[in-house]
């Protein structure tokens, strides 16, 4: 069991053993300073210029940006509350759902993705970083590129591998900064003339412009959201008891909310004139001189602060599925392998196709995958998990070994995502959307609601479980 003491800045030495109640002290706003550092990033520029890229005008692009994250952050603070009323990483505490081995399936697709997000989000500093230097002469090479996707690399898996605590204490006393270099830089782009497009309209025909939108909510509204529910309660599993359910939802709900919307809608500003996601050419149209240090300082703090995230969680993942590795050992492997994502991405001549093709196909499985988790959590078992059979032998635990009733939900719920899923790679174009609704993507909601509507059809192979009753209740 874990040894607790009182300093801020320790290291982590929980692994995915439930966090005992004397070393839960987290807090809520805790808990919004850790979603927002994450979400002060780059990346979320390109959530906003994708919509401008793929033609849609700025007001609607801005429209969907705030209607789609209004739904999918709820979404993902509703798991949150999964790991604060349970002290568990979320990719054991779906073993209630899919059974002891047979959620290893969910916790490999999530260790490959956070592999991917590695790679995504350190892009961003390189390319950012390298046109910065560009204007105090030192060349845009691939040598440069190199050295500074390193040194990122380097920086966010050291804190990644020290753990829940160092993470915390990063984004408590960055964020704060960082929000204020943000907002300098949401005033310089939106007073300076010239700089964003106000009257920018959608030039695509009216059947296609309406598939846009739809495609754009999967893609950088609610899908943003949802793309975070299998990191949730990795984090507010530290969270006490005698929190409220209610504060860790909204805490993380507006940690996650505010930063994903004000820099996606800075973003959208920019593209505006820009028309492009490259993220160089984003700062080279507003910033320069000293401001270009200081959107510096936020460039390379935003994918540290989110890939420390990945880093942590990735480890866990793997872990869940019960490889006997360390989770430093496994923290190094996805350090090495998101920087050869990385690499790869830099490398590509069009970012923004690679970005919207890698966000359809994570939520055509993380859609039906938060259906099924959900339906369990919330409705058929009402938030009650007996936390020692999660981590009973497979034979022994009352949540089974496989249940193939989750399994077929899942599958059932991502065949039914497809279907009406729309994208720029044809073989993610599912036939009901290209053909009967003119390539309007509804794949986020269908996979929802039909894996969890079929996980509640089917019913759970194992019987219902006594919940111990906890020692300390929670305030609701």
């Amino acid at each position: 069991m874990a040894t607790h003491t009182k300093a801020e800045l320790r290291a982590d030495v929980h692994s995915i053993e439930p966090i005992p109640e004397a070393d839960k002290d987290s807090t809520g706003p805790q808990q919004m300073w850790i979603w927002a550092g994450a979400n002060i990033a780059p990346i979320n520029w390109a959530l906003g210029a994708l919509g401008i890229v793929l033609k849609l005008g700025l007001w609607e692009t801005i429209a969907v940006i705030v209607v789609g994250n209004l739904v999918g952050c709820a979404i993902f603070a509703g798991f949150t509350v999964m790991g604060h009323k349970t002290g568990v990483n979320q990719m054991v505490l779906q073993r209630s759902a899919f059974g002891r081995r047979g959620a290893y399936l969910p916790s490999a697709l999530m260790f490959l993705m956070t592999l991917g997000w590695i790679g995504v989000n350190t892009y961003f500093p390189v390319k950012i970083a390298v046109a910065i230097l560009g204007q105090f002469g030192i060349g845009d090479t691939w040598l440069t590129n190199l050295v500074v996707c390193t040194v990122v690399m380097v920086i966010q898996v050291l804190i990644g591998i020290y753990g829940f605590y160092a993470i915390r204490t990063f984004e408590k006393y960055t964020v704060p900064v960082t929000v204020v270099i943000m907002a300098l830089m949401s005033v310089l782009a939106w007073t300076r003339p010239g700089v964003v497009n106000w009257q920018l309209t959608s030039t695509l025909p009216p059947a296609a412009h309406l598939a846009m939108i739809t495609l754009l909510m999967t893609a950088i509204g609610v899908g943003w959201g949802i793309s975070w529910v299998t990191w949730a309660s990795d984090y507010s599993r530290f969270v006490p008891r005698t929190v409220s359910s209610s504060t860790v939802f909204w805490y993380s709900y507006v940690g996650m909310f505010v930063p994903t919307v004000w820099l996606a809608i800075l973003g959208a500003t920019l593209a505006s004139v820009t028309l492009d996601t490259d993220p160089a050419k984003m700062v080279s149209a507003v910033f320069g001189g000293f401001m270009s240090l200081l959107v510096l300082l936020m460039v390379l703090h935003g994918p540290v602060a989110t890939n420390i995230l990945n880093v942590y969680s990735a480890a866990l993942a793997a872990l869940s599925m019960g490889l006997r590795l360390s989770r430093t050992a496994v923290a190094l492997i996805a350090g090495v392998v998101g920087y050869v994502v990385t690499v790869y991405f830099v490398f590509q001549p069009s970012f923004a196709k690679a970005f919207d093709n890698w966000m359809i196909s994570l939520l055509l499985w993380m859609s039906p995958w938060a259906g099924v988790v959900l339906a369990d959590f919330f409705v058929a078992r009402r938030g009650r998990i007996d936390v020692a059979e999660l981590y009973r032998d497979p034979e022994r635990c009352a949540y089974g070994d496989v249940n193939w009733g989750a399994i077929v939900a899942f599958v059932v719920g991502l065949v039914a995502g497809w279907s009406v899923e729309d994208g720029l790679v044809p073989a993610l174009q599912g036939p009901i959307s290209t053909k009967l609704l003119g390539g309007a993507d509804l794949s986020w909601l269908v996979g929802i609601v039909v894996a969890g509507g079929a996980y509640l059809s089917l019913g759970r192979r194992v019987a219902s479980v006594a919940v111990p009753q906890p020692t300390g209740a929670a305030r609701r």
